[in-house]
């Protein structure tokens, strides 16, 4: 059983957070019940995911106290903006701390419902996340989670994976919840003050060319090298010198290439022909 209390800080923590964020943009002209409906979105957003995953009943309409704390901590934000307005770190700060309470409980009820450790990291990490995907969507922005430089996702996998092994070695949950929120909430912000980011996309566009084997003396079959298996050329002998067949005419038959006739040295009616150059 996840605490109440601990699952009711995650929201209220998240819809401040949401109001906060949503109060910045002016030019929208969100009105109170905006500014509120994106706070409680942001608060219900993950657990709703993590519920709807594990097919379990939606743990925000189960109590009323859900809708209290998210709607009063939505309006407290907004009321507030004013005056985190200068400390612009705090809504980064506030985000690590809902990603990581969200990742923790997401984690621990998919692992106490009995799925397997990566099925539960999977969950942990959507509810960590779930809130900010549908804050972005219904402000109409670019989703934060998918560009350059966020890292949510990566710093809520390597809080719920921390949580997943520690229960493995039997561990208690409170302290490994614990240590998987500090985590979570330590990489969060150590990316955004040192600038830690993933590799932005890119696109194969030259193929690295492999080093050609060297030859070791075996011998042509049938126009083809006999360790390789490379086609390759001939060298043929005539009467009036040698000739050097490119491989794609190596095949074509040479009048008198055939080492069994005996070559016969003719001379030239004209002085002086005849002599070797």
């Amino acid at each position: 059983m996840i605490p109440l209390w601990a699952d009711l800080l995650a929201v209220g923590i998240g819809a401040l957070q949401g109001a906060l964020f949503a109060a910045q943009f002016r030019d929208r002209r969100l009105d109170w019940l905006g500014v509120a409906i994106i706070g409680i979105v942001v608060g219900f957003g993950g657990g709703l995911l993590r519920d709807l995953l594990l097919d379990v009943p939606l743990a925000p309409l189960q109590t009323n106290w859900y809708v209290i704390v998210a709607t009063a901590a939505a309006l407290l934000g907004m009321l507030l903006e004013r005056v985190f307005r200068r400390l612009n770190r705090f809504i980064t700060v506030l985000d690590a701390l809902t990603i990581g309470l969200f990742g923790a409980i997401g984690t621990t009820k998919a692992l106490a419902l009995g799925l397997p450790e990566v099925a539960a990291v999977f969950v942990g990490v959507l509810a960590a996340v779930g809130g900010s995907i549908l804050r972005d969507l219904l402000l109409n922005l670019p989703i934060a989670l998918m560009h350059v430089g966020s890292l949510y996702a990566v710093a809520a996998a390597a809080g719920s994976g921390a949580i997943a092994v520690m229960l493995a070695l039997d561990v208690d949950v409170l302290v490994a919840g614990a240590i998987g929120v500090a985590l979570t909430f330590g990489v969060r912000v150590a990316s955004v003050l040192f600038g830690w980011s993933l590799p932005e996309q890119r696109a194969i566009t030259r193929l690295p060319k492999l080093p050609a084997l060297p030859r070791r003396g075996g011998r042509a079959i049938d126009g083809r090298d006999a360790e390789t298996g490379a086609e390759r050329g001939r060298t043929v002998t005539t009467a009036t010198g040698v000739i050097h067949l490119h491989p794609t005419t190596a095949t074509i038959p040479i009048v008198g290439d055939d080492a069994r006739e005996p070559r016969t040295r003719r001379r030239s009616p004209i002085p002086g022909a005849s002599r070797g150059r």
